[in-house]
């Protein structure tokens, strides 16, 4: 039955309550969950659509933002500035994707699994956007936190540049103002250089 499959799928997704990021709320020491980050997402992806480089479908953006870090429930939160593992660590999220969404009739598990493809795949407009959004919200976190996980883990502007760039492949618009607010966190001095 359709419904006790749907049913199993929502509670066992109740988990990513459960998994802490290494970012900060805005202005907080709480560190965020990954369903606070997803919801999160999914608001600036309605609200900052119009920025995108090319036109997008937001229903399916705002999915791949719900969705993108379901899979961190069997396969762990990676920091994207994690130096001894590699955060696209696709072989345990496929895995992972396939045993959570499975928990879902056929034809939704196939459509959920194929939108996070989609996702980690970067390729299409939608999915450009929506890690537009997943790299941004991170950034306007540290700055409010001077520094945040910057600071933390002594991560330099460069790493943050690099990591951030993918930004421009969503959204030229957001890259230029977050491009901005790099370069005001190494003038406040929250972001070293070198």
């Amino acid at each position: 039955m359709n419904l006790l499959k749907q049913i199993e799928f929502i509670k066992e997704i109740d988990k990513v309550k459960y998994i802490q990021r290494k970012t900060r709320l805005f202005n907080s020491q709480r560190h965020e969950n990954d369903a606070e980050h997803s919801w999160h997402l999914a608001l600036m992806a309605l609200v900052l659509a119009e920025h995108s480089n090319a036109p997008i479908d937001i229903l399916k953006v705002i999915k791949m933002v719900l969705i993108h870090d379901i899979v961190e429930i069997d396969a762990g939160d990676t920091f994207i500035y994690d130096s001894q593992k590699n955060h696209s660590n696709t072989d345990e999220e496929r895995m992972a994707a396939r045993r959570i969404f499975g928990l879902l009739p056929e034809s939704q598990a196939d459509e959920l699994i194929a939108v996070w493809e989609e996702f980690e795949a970067g390729v299409s407009s939608e999915a450009k956007f929506a890690r537009a959004m997943d790299r941004l919200e991170p950034l306007l976190q540290n700055t409010s936190n001077e520094g945040g996980t910057w600071s933390e883990f002594g991560v330099g502007y460069e790493k943050v540049y690099e990591k951030k760039s993918a930004i421009k492949h969503g959204s030229e618009t957001l890259w230029d103002y977050a491009r901005q607010l790099i370069d005001e966190s190494v003038d406040k001095g929250i972001l070293k250089k070198g």
